[in-house]
């Protein structure tokens, strides 16, 4: 059965390391029958959360605020597969992806929510020029219970400081394959 794949690229570099995960993961969920829609965060404008709780999940734009999680918003409800893909910036996600992931939450606002359950399933990408994963990857198991949605798991390519770097790596075939097993 064909499923909705989103993934939000929170890399600033199009043709980075965390870019060349998404592309190999893209192409396994593609071949596998899936649809892929991929947004680059860093290209669109996307306001913080102002934490005012005035979000109503049913509305086709739960936020108050408008900016281009209005482009987000009705593919995450459509979505069956969320994919966060980011570069591992001081122990945490980047600010282009933890951005997005805040202003999710007026999908769980208002007058029913919209985000947690579903039957969704989520991954993780992370590229980093380090190897400390481990915070992260508690943020991300707490946020997958948080929600309740199926932790589909991740791929962690340490070692990646520059372009390119994670070319010909086992962690591109390890995202091309997560994104087939979908």
């Amino acid at each position: 059965m064909s499923k909705n794949v989103v993934i939000l690229n929170g890399s600033p570099r199009k043709k980075g390391n965390t870019s060349a995960l998404v592309k190999a993961f893209a192409e396994g969920a593609e071949n596998a029958g899936h649809t892929v829609t991929e947004f680059f965060l860093d290209d669109m404008d996307i306001h913080g959360c102002k934490g005012c709780f005035g979000g109503h999940s049913s509305r086709e734009c739960p936020c108050v605020q408008r900016d281009d999680m209005d482009k987000i918003y009705p593919a995450v409800k459509a979505g069956d597969v969320i994919v966060f893909a980011t570069p591992l910036y001081y122990w945490n996600m980047s600010g282009q992806i933890r951005t997005a992931v805040d202003r999710l939450f007026a999908l769980e606002e208002g007058d029913g929510n919209l985000l947690r359950g579903n039957n969704r399933s989520c991954a993780l990408l992370m590229a980093a020029e380090g190897h400390g994963f481990e915070d992260v990857l508690t943020y991300f198991d707490h946020l997958m219970e948080h929600l309740r949605w199926k932790n589909l798991g991740h791929v962690l390519a340490g070692g990646n400081g520059d372009i390119g770097d994670i070319d010909g790596k086992p962690e591109i075939k390890q995202a091309y394959d997560l994104g087939n097993s979908i």
